[in-house]
């Protein structure tokens, strides 16, 4: 596993609404918010909720 800042969530909020304003293909928006940590940033928001 290569490593990878910690995720950025007004980063990838940016990168979301990229998507839903149109700028963005969804292809492009996906492979940004896989890149930029969302799964891990919605993994750890889970383990937080669960404690």
């Amino acid at each position: 596993m290569e490593d990878r800042p910690a995720p950025d969530a007004a980063k990838l909020l940016s990168q979301w609404m990229e998507w839903e304003t149109g700028e963005t293909p969804p292809g492009r928006v996906m492979s940004n918010l896989k890149t930029g940590g969302l799964r891990e940033l919605l993994e750890a928001m889970v383990g937080e909720s669960e404690s």
